[in-house]
């Protein structure tokens, strides 16, 4: 079809060439020249509308993926005022610089105070309703880091010290309560501690006191059943055992929660009491226990309990399984009979319901080289989310369903928590209650292991992604994927030796990951990639807690903590002495004869010279 319709051009060419050139090219007469003209603009027209209509995308054909710039963060951060406070010094006024437009460059490590810090040149907003929807982010962040990667430094400390919500904190190692109470405590911060390594220094928590219907039960049954698998019988012998204990430890927290009128007994320590106080007779089934004669004595009065039905299931069984059953259960609330544990689990200082209320910091110290305890973090936070959301559906109705002071969840070692219930769902729901969550692992094959099937939803729902460093493959392979291919040229040389030899050089396009899962492995320990969705991924600078202003502040109030944390441990060890002035080192004498061999030769150390250099303002 192309071939006619270029004959017919030709030959309209050819038409009015002739006319002009009548002189010379007698071929066509006048009445012609209308027809060339009305046959050259068909077959232009024809050209037009037939040519090739491919779609190509010069220059992303492969791939469009590149890396962020200033433009790209702009819309998701606020910003200081280009011009700095008067009165630097006072922590609290430079603070509260209020938010302006987006400057001409981004200063590193200058986030604004109303920012979650990311990198030293990115952060996101904390404002929930954007002016354009479009630019609205929820606030969860999956942070990716190996161990020493800086997770704590780069990431956990910087975003505390923004102090714009209440936080609740997992502290593995303690250093955060350790450098960030007293300045959470100075700007006005209700600080609380959870401590599972040192329980004499913890102040308490008691479950008991959240439980307000059924419901929770069962929340509560779960969590100390799933993280509490492994060391005991149910984990062998399958299903039965583990919904055996939980038909009994239904029954009995009922029990304890709806029909012991001593308030003062509603917590862990009587669950332990009563099940160390059960008792069944092989040989004897008609044998009563107190415990029996308890349940019996509710039953005549509220035939359809909850607790009274439960326990009614649990007695079907024969009694050498009920012996076993009520075993397994002591085994498995073992850890609750030890004293100092009794005595957190006595009452409860938490207030998890005031958290979303005013600003709050909860710290849960856990031991990072012994998880045994850390299910009770698992079942605080399962307990706070759930009484947050319900304060904020019932309490702040009228705000829309949303707490006053957004509540910021930092889960360092995520993994070692174990799993909390339902959070693939509560981590989708809580971002329109004013609550967010912040997961730090060491790679994504701990939160696989842990979450399975369910890991997915739970990475989909982090709008943001930091990565800090480490070799796991399984997370190099998923954030290679993500960040993108880009299109490159590539240029081939061929060259064929010989009598007739010949060179040549080709050149094509072809699709390259922006980052390869080597290069990531590689990635300067300085640097980090972020990840925010629907705009390109930032290779960007770690940021530096140093340079945060309320760091000056924080190192003032723990000055012995952090210059020299060695003697906190060890209060006989003598502190580290500074060295001396030089002049102060020699005699005067000496002195005199380092000048005089200084003129004759001048690689002689001159301590007179290092001291007026000192005096100019330089120092050593």
């Amino acid at each position: 079809m192309r071939e006619i319709i270029m004959n017919i051009v030709i030959f309209a060419v050819f038409g009015l060439l002739s006319v002009y050139l009548n002189t010379t090219f007698n071929l066509m007469a006048i009445d012609n020249v209308i027809l060339a003209v009305i046959v050259g603009t068909t077959a232009v027209l024809l050209y037009i509308f037939t040519k090739d209509k491919r779609k190509y995308r010069k220059g992303i054909e492969h791939g469009s993926a590149r890396w962020g710039a200033r433009e790209d963060i702009f819309p998701f951060m606020d910003f200081y005022s280009p011009q700095t406070p008067k009165n630097t010094s006072n922590t609290k006024s430079s603070l509260s610089t209020k938010p302006t437009k987006p400057p001409k460059v981004i200063i590193p490590n200058k986030i604004a105070k109303s920012n979650i810090i990311l990198t030293a040149t990115e952060g996101l907003t904390m404002t929930s309703r954007p002016k354009l929807p479009k630019h609205g982010r929820n606030k969860n962040v999956l942070v990716f880091g190996g161990s020493g990667s800086g997770k704590t430094r780069f990431f956990g400390m910087p975003n505390i010290m923004q102090m714009h919500s209440s936080y609740v904190i997992t502290d593995p190692k303690g250093e955060l309560y350790l450098f960030l109470s007293k300045l959470l405590k100075r700007f006005g911060y209700d600080v609380r501690v959870l401590n599972l390594k040192e329980f004499d220094k913890s102040m308490g928590y008691n479950p008991f006191d959240y439980i307000n219907k059924e419901d929770d039960i069962l929340k509560v049954v779960n969590v100390i059943q799933n993280s509490t698998t492994e060391n005991t019988k149910s984990s062998a012998d399958g299903d039965f055992w583990t919904k055996s204990e939980k038909l009994l430890y239904m029954a009995l927290i009922g029990y304890i929660k709806f029909h012991v009128k001593d308030k003062t007994l509603h917590n862990m320590n009587t669950l332990v009491d009563m099940v160390t106080k059960m008792e069944v007779r092989e040989n004897d089934e008609t044998f009563k226990s107190q415990i029996d004669k308890d349940f019996e004595r509710i039953a005549e009065m509220h035939p359809n309990d909850f607790a009274v039905r439960q326990y009614r299931k649990f007695k079907q069984g024969a009694g050498k399984t009920l012996k076993s059953i009520i075993i397994s259960c002591g085994v498995r609330l073992s850890v609750f009979d030890i004293a100092a544990v009794r005595r957190v689990m006595e009452q409860d200082q938490m207030k998890l319901e005031t958290i979303g209320d005013r600003k709050t910091a909860l710290f849960i110290i856990t031991d990072d080289s012994d998880t045994t305890y850390n299910f009770i973090a698992a079942m605080l936070y399962t307990q706070m989310f759930n009484v947050l959301i319900n304060r904020a559906e019932t309490k702040y109705a009228s705000n829309g369903n949303r707490l006053p002071i957004h509540v910021r969840c930092i889960l360092d070692e995520f993994a070692n928590l174990g799993k909390l219930p339902n959070f693939q769902r509560l981590i989708s729901t809580i971002r329109s209650r004013e609550i967010s969550a912040c997961i730090i692992v060491q790679s994504l094959s701990q939160i696989k292991e842990i979450y399975k099937d369910s890991m997915n939803t739970i990475i989909s729902n982090c709008d943001s992604k930091l990565f800090l460093g480490g070799d796991d493959e399984e997370t190099l392979k998923y954030l290679t994927r993500v960040i993108g291919k880009e299109t490159i040229d590539t240029m081939d040389n061929s060259e064929t030796k010989g009598k007739s030899g010949s060179f040549s050089k080709q050149y094509k396009k072809q699709g390259r990951e922006l980052m390869t899962t080597d290069e990531l492995a590689r990635l300067d320990g300085g640097k980090c990639v972020y990840i925010l969705r629907g705009v390109p991924p930032f290779l960007s600078e770690k940021y530096d807690i140093e340079a945060h202003p309320v760091y000056p502040f924080m190192q003032k109030l723990n000055k012995i903590a952090i210059q020299n944390p060695m003697q906190q441990a060890n209060p006989n060890r003598r502190p580290h002495q500074p060295p001396q002035h030089p002049n102060k080192l020699l005699s005067s004498q000496s002195i005199k004869q380092s000048h005089n061999l200084n003129t004759r030769n001048k690689n002689i150390h001159n301590p007179t010279r290092v001291n007026k250099k000192i005096k100019g303002g330089n120092q050593l």
